[in-house]
Protein backbone atom coordinates (compact mmCIF):
# COMPACT_ATOMS: atom_id res chain seq x y z
CA UNK A 1 0.00 0.00 0.00
CA UNK A 2 1.63 3.11 -1.43
CA UNK A 3 1.39 5.51 2.32
CA UNK A 4 3.33 8.78 0.56
CA UNK A 5 1.99 11.85 1.63
CA UNK A 6 -0.11 10.74 4.74
CA UNK A 7 1.00 12.16 8.28
CA UNK A 8 1.91 10.53 11.66
CA UNK A 9 1.55 11.05 14.55
CA UNK A 10 4.47 9.59 16.76
CA UNK A 11 3.80 10.02 20.63
CA UNK A 12 7.15 9.88 22.63
CA UNK A 13 8.77 9.93 19.33
CA UNK A 14 11.65 11.56 20.43
CA UNK A 15 13.95 8.02 21.24
CA UNK A 16 13.87 4.70 21.46
CA UNK A 17 11.11 2.65 19.85
CA UNK A 18 9.27 6.39 19.00
CA UNK A 19 12.29 7.55 17.47
CA UNK A 20 12.91 4.40 15.07
CA UNK A 21 8.76 4.34 14.16
CA UNK A 22 9.33 8.39 13.19
CA UNK A 23 12.27 6.91 10.75
CA UNK A 24 10.82 3.83 9.81
CA UNK A 25 7.79 5.85 8.98
CA UNK A 26 9.51 8.70 6.71
CA UNK A 27 11.28 6.18 4.69
CA UNK A 28 7.59 5.00 3.55
CA UNK A 29 6.97 8.45 2.62
CA UNK A 30 4.81 9.54 5.38
CA UNK A 31 5.15 13.12 6.83
CA UNK A 32 6.00 12.36 10.66
CA UNK A 33 5.11 14.76 14.00
CA UNK A 34 7.04 13.86 16.51
CA UNK A 35 5.29 14.31 19.84
CA UNK A 36 7.66 15.06 23.27
CA UNK A 37 6.80 16.01 26.62
CA UNK A 38 10.27 17.61 27.69
CA UNK A 39 12.94 16.24 25.68
CA UNK A 40 12.60 19.03 22.69
CA UNK A 41 16.32 18.27 22.34
CA UNK A 42 15.69 14.47 21.20
CA UNK A 43 12.58 15.02 19.87
CA UNK A 44 14.53 17.72 16.99
CA UNK A 45 17.06 15.77 16.49
CA UNK A 46 14.73 13.14 15.09
CA UNK A 47 12.91 15.73 13.08
CA UNK A 48 15.92 16.53 12.06
CA UNK A 49 17.86 13.39 10.90
CA UNK A 50 14.26 12.67 9.06
CA UNK A 51 14.60 16.25 7.10
CA UNK A 52 18.13 15.29 6.26
CA UNK A 53 17.34 12.40 5.04
CA UNK A 54 15.04 13.35 2.44
CA UNK A 55 11.55 13.67 4.35
CA UNK A 56 9.44 15.51 6.17
CA UNK A 57 9.49 16.36 10.12
CA UNK A 58 8.62 18.34 12.78
CA UNK A 59 8.69 18.13 16.97
CA UNK A 60 5.40 19.04 18.23
CA UNK A 61 5.15 19.10 22.64
CA UNK A 62 2.14 17.92 24.33
CA UNK A 63 1.18 15.73 27.46
CA UNK A 64 -0.63 12.95 26.21
CA UNK A 65 -2.50 12.76 30.03
CA UNK A 66 -3.54 16.55 29.46
CA UNK A 67 -6.60 16.75 26.83
CA UNK A 68 -6.23 20.37 25.85
CA UNK A 69 -2.98 20.02 25.42
CA UNK A 70 -3.20 17.14 22.60
CA UNK A 71 -6.08 19.01 21.07
CA UNK A 72 -3.30 21.98 20.55
CA UNK A 73 -0.86 19.47 19.30
CA UNK A 74 -3.31 17.50 16.96
CA UNK A 75 -4.77 21.16 15.58
CA UNK A 76 -0.70 22.08 15.18
CA UNK A 77 0.17 18.96 13.38
CA UNK A 78 -3.01 19.23 11.09
CA UNK A 79 -1.97 22.75 10.17
CA UNK A 80 1.64 21.66 9.92
CA UNK A 81 1.72 18.42 8.09
CA UNK A 82 -1.64 18.08 7.28
CA UNK A 83 -4.67 15.97 8.43
CA UNK A 84 -2.88 12.73 10.81
CA UNK A 85 -4.00 9.48 8.91
CA UNK A 86 -1.83 7.31 11.20
CA UNK A 87 -1.42 7.40 15.07
CA UNK A 88 1.03 5.49 16.98
CA UNK A 89 0.55 5.54 20.90
CA UNK A 90 3.92 5.08 21.70
CA UNK A 91 4.71 7.64 24.31
CA UNK A 92 5.11 5.22 27.78
CA UNK A 93 6.45 5.52 31.48
CA UNK A 94 7.11 3.53 34.59
CA UNK A 95 8.72 4.23 38.14
CA UNK A 96 10.78 1.72 40.08
CA UNK A 97 10.37 1.27 43.37
CA UNK A 98 7.11 0.91 45.50
CA UNK A 99 4.04 2.02 43.60
CA UNK A 100 1.89 4.14 45.40
CA UNK A 101 -1.17 5.48 44.50
CA UNK A 102 0.27 8.76 42.99
CA UNK A 103 2.43 6.69 41.10
CA UNK A 104 -0.30 4.47 40.07
CA UNK A 105 -2.33 7.24 38.71
CA UNK A 106 0.57 8.82 36.65
CA UNK A 107 1.75 5.54 34.84
CA UNK A 108 -2.13 4.59 33.85
CA UNK A 109 -2.56 8.41 32.81
CA UNK A 110 0.20 8.44 30.19
CA UNK A 111 0.53 4.53 29.25
CA UNK A 112 -3.73 4.21 28.97
CA UNK A 113 -5.36 7.43 29.24
CA UNK A 114 -2.95 9.15 27.17
CA UNK A 115 -3.74 6.60 24.23
CA UNK A 116 -7.19 7.07 24.73
CA UNK A 117 -7.18 11.04 24.60
CA UNK A 118 -4.77 11.44 21.56
CA UNK A 119 -6.70 8.15 19.17
CA UNK A 120 -10.10 10.43 20.28
CA UNK A 121 -8.31 13.69 19.15
CA UNK A 122 -7.71 12.21 15.37
CA UNK A 123 -10.62 9.46 15.21
CA UNK A 124 -13.00 11.95 14.31
CA UNK A 125 -11.18 12.61 11.22
CA UNK A 126 -10.42 9.71 10.45
CA UNK A 127 -14.10 8.56 10.55
CA UNK A 128 -14.86 11.71 8.07
CA UNK A 129 -12.02 10.51 5.55
CA UNK A 130 -13.06 6.89 6.01
CA UNK A 131 -9.13 5.89 6.53
CA UNK A 132 -6.77 5.40 9.52
CA UNK A 133 -4.51 3.55 11.22
CA UNK A 134 -3.84 3.21 14.89
CA UNK A 135 -1.16 1.28 16.80
CA UNK A 136 -0.48 1.53 19.98
CA UNK A 137 2.76 0.04 21.99
CA UNK A 138 1.71 -2.79 24.87
CA UNK A 139 4.18 -4.85 26.09
CA UNK A 140 4.50 -8.61 27.20
CA UNK A 141 4.49 -7.68 30.79
CA UNK A 142 0.90 -6.90 30.20
CA UNK A 143 0.35 -10.74 29.05
CA UNK A 144 2.53 -12.15 31.30
CA UNK A 145 2.05 -9.69 34.53
CA UNK A 146 5.91 -9.69 34.28
CA UNK A 147 6.74 -6.25 35.65
CA UNK A 148 6.13 -3.36 37.72
CA UNK A 149 2.17 -3.47 38.41
CA UNK A 150 0.54 -0.18 37.50
CA UNK A 151 3.18 -0.79 34.12
CA UNK A 152 1.42 -4.03 33.74
CA UNK A 153 -2.09 -2.98 34.43
CA UNK A 154 -1.47 0.13 31.86
CA UNK A 155 -0.22 -2.52 29.04
CA UNK A 156 -3.12 -5.22 29.78
CA UNK A 157 -5.89 -2.19 30.03
CA UNK A 158 -3.87 -1.04 26.09
CA UNK A 159 -4.93 -4.57 24.85
CA UNK A 160 -8.48 -4.73 25.93
CA UNK A 161 -8.49 -0.95 24.19
CA UNK A 162 -7.13 -1.63 21.10
CA UNK A 163 -9.56 -5.06 20.82
CA UNK A 164 -12.61 -2.70 21.34
CA UNK A 165 -12.20 -0.11 19.64
CA UNK A 166 -10.99 -2.06 16.12
CA UNK A 167 -14.37 -3.50 16.41
CA UNK A 168 -16.03 -0.46 16.93
CA UNK A 169 -14.37 0.98 13.32
CA UNK A 170 -13.64 -1.56 11.10
CA UNK A 171 -16.19 -1.05 8.63
CA UNK A 172 -14.74 2.42 8.37
CA UNK A 173 -11.54 2.20 6.66
CA UNK A 174 -9.69 2.20 10.37
CA UNK A 175 -7.15 -0.74 11.47
CA UNK A 176 -6.57 -0.85 15.10
CA UNK A 177 -3.21 -2.65 15.89
CA UNK A 178 -1.28 -3.42 19.36
CA UNK A 179 2.04 -4.31 19.40
CA UNK A 180 3.53 -6.12 22.11
CA UNK A 181 7.34 -6.37 22.22
CA UNK A 182 9.45 -8.39 25.14
CA UNK A 183 12.50 -6.96 26.03
CA UNK A 184 14.13 -4.12 23.72
CA UNK A 185 17.53 -2.32 23.88
CA UNK A 186 16.71 0.85 24.84
CA UNK A 187 17.48 3.55 27.17
CA UNK A 188 13.96 2.90 28.60
CA UNK A 189 15.48 1.14 30.98
CA UNK A 190 18.03 2.29 33.43
CA UNK A 191 22.01 1.58 32.48
CA UNK A 192 22.42 -1.39 35.28
CA UNK A 193 19.05 -3.13 34.46
CA UNK A 194 19.86 -2.69 30.75
CA UNK A 195 23.40 -4.25 31.08
CA UNK A 196 21.47 -7.31 33.12
CA UNK A 197 19.12 -7.78 30.42
CA UNK A 198 21.74 -7.52 27.14
CA UNK A 199 24.33 -10.03 29.89
CA UNK A 200 21.19 -13.06 29.98
CA UNK A 201 19.47 -12.44 27.08
CA UNK A 202 19.96 -15.94 26.07
CA UNK A 203 18.63 -17.24 29.01
CA UNK A 204 15.60 -14.75 28.77
CA UNK A 205 14.67 -14.85 24.92
CA UNK A 206 14.91 -17.81 22.91
CA UNK A 207 16.12 -16.47 19.80
CA UNK A 208 19.22 -15.42 22.51
CA UNK A 209 19.19 -11.40 22.18
CA UNK A 210 16.74 -8.00 22.57
CA UNK A 211 15.26 -6.87 20.06
CA UNK A 212 16.50 -3.73 18.46
CA UNK A 213 14.20 -0.45 18.48
CA UNK A 214 15.05 -0.33 14.48
CA UNK A 215 13.47 -4.00 14.73
CA UNK A 216 10.13 -2.46 15.76
CA UNK A 217 9.63 0.22 14.13
CA UNK A 218 10.19 -1.16 10.97
CA UNK A 219 7.82 -3.41 11.88
CA UNK A 220 5.11 -0.74 12.86
CA UNK A 221 5.58 0.77 9.57
CA UNK A 222 5.21 -2.28 7.93
CA UNK A 223 2.13 -3.06 9.73
CA UNK A 224 0.24 0.30 8.59
CA UNK A 225 0.50 -1.04 5.37
CA UNK A 226 -1.95 -3.75 5.63
CA UNK A 227 -5.58 -2.82 5.39
CA UNK A 228 -6.93 -6.01 6.86
CA UNK A 229 -5.43 -6.67 9.94
CA UNK A 230 -7.06 -4.88 12.70
CA UNK A 231 -7.50 -6.25 16.31
CA UNK A 232 -4.41 -7.89 16.69
CA UNK A 233 -1.79 -8.01 19.70
CA UNK A 234 1.29 -8.74 17.59
CA UNK A 235 3.99 -10.72 19.68
CA UNK A 236 7.35 -8.99 18.69
CA UNK A 237 9.14 -10.66 21.46
CA UNK A 238 11.82 -13.29 20.29
CA UNK A 239 9.95 -16.23 20.89
CA UNK A 240 9.13 -15.57 25.09
CA UNK A 241 5.56 -16.22 24.47
CA UNK A 242 4.59 -19.05 22.37
CA UNK A 243 1.31 -20.84 21.73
Amino acid sequence: MDLKGRTALVTGGGRGIGRATCKALAERGLRVAVNYLSNRAAAEETAAAIRAAGGEAAAFQADVSDPEAVRSMVEAVEAGLGPVDVLINNAGITTRGEVTLESWRRVLEVNLTGAFICTRAVLPGMLQRKWGRIVSLSSTAGVQGAGEIHYCASKAGIIGFTMALARQVAAQGITVNVISPALVDTEFHPPAQRFVFQQNAKQLIPVGRLATADEVGRFIADLIGHPYITGENVLVAGGVIMG
